[in-house]
């Protein structure tokens, strides 16, 4: 279920709410609405900081129950934490740890005064949409194949954030981001006997259905081997699932004007193939579809947006297994561009069928700019960990036009270098290039593999493979990067207006 928000300017003493919440900083200072309340309720927040119960250290939340002199059921106090150094990362941080603290307890509503905090460089429509984000996000339950809850306890439907009128841009786009995240999110999640090549497009079709200006197309099988996807198909040939290449067009733009192409990593689930992965921690392979699901979401945001520009979104659906039909090391694949490939480990797959995609997308649609999402290498999670996710471009105007986007929404990128020095690791005698490029610099050779497919183009690739989902049998899919990419078409629009 997704939360509703809606922007109010109540007073936080005289508001009727289930739970309200306000923050207090480390040294003892009061937010403007806590100080409010704390006199309403005859300086009960004061005496309880004097105490030592409320520390005001981030990630410090202590609740009110039934504080006299206020409308409020009950004040939620978090931390703010030091407030010379609060910053947009530790905004995000007290309006994570809210609701999480709201979701714990017993109330369907909730009323927050935290984006009136001042954030250094962000205005109230930044603040608005990262705690409703946050706020969407924490509230997220995966329930397609669990058993229902207990109903007993009522889930989080409502929250009322307060700020000022000209904030209202920041919610709507909120609105839309989250359920763009919501549906990768849950698109990742599901598991793989589920979601296959042909749910996806199912999905597809379903959304461009029910959305006017959404256009849907899927090339099966024999429409790809017509266009000569060698590449791709050749991950496919060892499952009993077939491949889809999803097509989804929103034309929001002029007419005639050159679309912006996102295309994202779909391999529903990856053994490896013949080079097999070891098996602890392969159920995890699920979420390898997860550029894909990303790819997928930034779509959906842009059309609850309505945004002004035209948007292709292109997904190569395939699922990598091994059987007798299925492909190996020492094979050579020729690409949809006429590239051959030695292959020299089944498990470096992403790339084989991102490669023709990327050549199909360019060559039909002659896109403004193209951007890849994938989780591609273990590689970048060993460089850069599960924050921020690997940029390769070599572009220089849009290598910042992503990294902004990324430090707008927190959904952060960091670029690495796409060096033609690094090219000579793809080296192959039997091919033109070899699917992997050894031991060093993967991720960066992987990026380096997907530039030989994207020369003349304005294209970057973002990695990823530490963002897209969290770690551990109960790991869930994060919905990165929706918010960055959704932000990078946002900046498009607002320096074209």
């Amino acid at each position: 279920m997704t939360v509703q928000f809606s922007l109010g300017s109540h007073a936080p003493e005289s508001t009727a709410t289930p739970v309200a919440v306000v923050g207090v900083y480390e040294n003892g200072v009061l937010t403007s609405a806590a100080a409010r309340m704390d006199t309403a309720a005859d300086g009960v927040i004061k005496r309880l900081v004097e105490a030592g119960d409320i520390t005001g250290k981030v990630g410090n939340v202590v609740t009110l129950l039934h504080p006299a002199g206020v409308a409020a059921a009950r004040i939620l106090i978090v931390g703010l934490g030091a407030q010379k150094t609060f910053d947009a990362a530790r905004y995000q941080r007290v309006t994570t740890e809210a609701a999480r603290a709201i979701g714990r307890l017993p109330v369907a509503e909730a009323t927050s005064w935290l984006p009136e905090v001042d954030v250094p460089g962000r205005d109230a429509a930044w603040r608005l949409r990262v705690a409703a984000l946050v706020t969407d996000h924490v509230a997220y339950r995966y329930t397609a194949t669990v058993k229902p809850r207990d109903k007993a306890q009522p889930e989080l439907a409502s929250v009322t954030l307060v700020g000022p009128a000209d904030g209202e841009a920041g919610i709507a786009e909120a609105r839309a981001i989250a359920e763009g995240v919501r549906y990768a999110r849950e698109l990742g999640n599901l598991p793989p006997n589920i979601c296959n090549p042909d749910y996806i497009a199912d999905q597809a079709r379903a959304f461009a259905e029910a959305h006017e200006g959404v256009t849907f197309e899927s090339l099966d099988r024999a429409d790809m081997e017509r266009e000569g996807f060698g590449s791709l198909l050749a991950v496919a040939r060892g499952s009993a699932n077939a491949p889809r290449l999803v097509i989804l067009q929103w034309n929001g733009g002029k007419e005639g004007e050159r679309p912006y192409a996102f295309v994202g990593k779909g391999i529903t689930f990856d053994t490896g193939g013949v080079s097999l992965k070891p098996g602890p921690g392969m159920e995890e392979m699920k979420f390898d579809m997860c550029g894909a699901a990303g790819v997928l979401g930034a779509f959906v945001a842009a059309v609850k947006l309505r945004l002004p520009v035209n948007l292709v979104c292109v997904v190569p659906a395939v699922e990598n297994m091994p059987d007798g039909a299925a492909y190996r090391p020492g094979d050579v694949l020729t690409s949809l561009s006429g590239i051959t490939i030695e292959v020299l480990n089944t498990d470096a797959e992403g790339r084989l069928i991102l490669c023709d995609a990327l050549t199909y997308t360019g060559k039909r649609f002659d896109p403004h700019t193209i951007i890849d999402a994938a989780t591609l290498t273990g590689a970048c999670v060993v460089a850069l960990g599960k924050h921020a996710s690997g940029l390769m471009t070599k572009d220089e105007a849009l290598s910042a036009e992503l990294l902004a986007a990324g430090e707008a929404t927190l959904d952060r990128a960091w670029r690495l270098p796409l060096w033609d020095d690094y090219q000579s690791q793809l080296d192959s005698g039997f091919a033109d290039v070899a699917n992997i490029g050894g031991k060093y610099a993967g991720a960066i050779t992987a990026g380096c593999f997907l530039a030989r497919f994207t020369e003349g183009r304005r294209w970057a690739h973002l990695d990823i493979a530490g963002t897209a989902w969290d770690e551990g049998r109960k790991g869930l899919a994060t919905g990165r990067p929706v918010p960055l990419l959704t932000q990078w078409l946002l900046d498009r629009v607002a320096s074209a207006g």
